[in-house]
């Protein structure tokens, strides 16, 4: 039969037990970062990926607008160099 021996028992407990401070430390490190980095970002005034995204899209929405009125435009001017008086 085997015997525990004390101070197996008390080096197994304190490895277990520093482990768990590590883990802590280190989950509060990633806190700690975390907060820096987003800290910092919010000072440098960039946008998210759902701003930049709606922002193209709001501009290639602009741009097909801008096209359709260009040729509206060329168009009417046309008419007008045609001697049409209808509009």
């Amino acid at each position: 039969m085997q015997s525990r021996n004390k101070f197996l028992d008390d080096m197994s407990q304190l490895m277990t037990n520093a482990m768990g401070v590590a883990q802590g430390a280190r989950s509060e490190a990633e806190t700690a970062m975390r907060g820096l980095v987003d800290r910092w970002l919010a000072d440098r005034d960039l946008v998210t990926r759902e701003e930049f995204d709606a922002l193209r899209a709001m501009a290639q929405k602009a741009r097909e607008e801008n096209e359709s009125l260009s040729a509206r435009i060329a168009a009417l001017e046309a008419r007008i160099a045609a001697g049409s008086d209808k509009v």
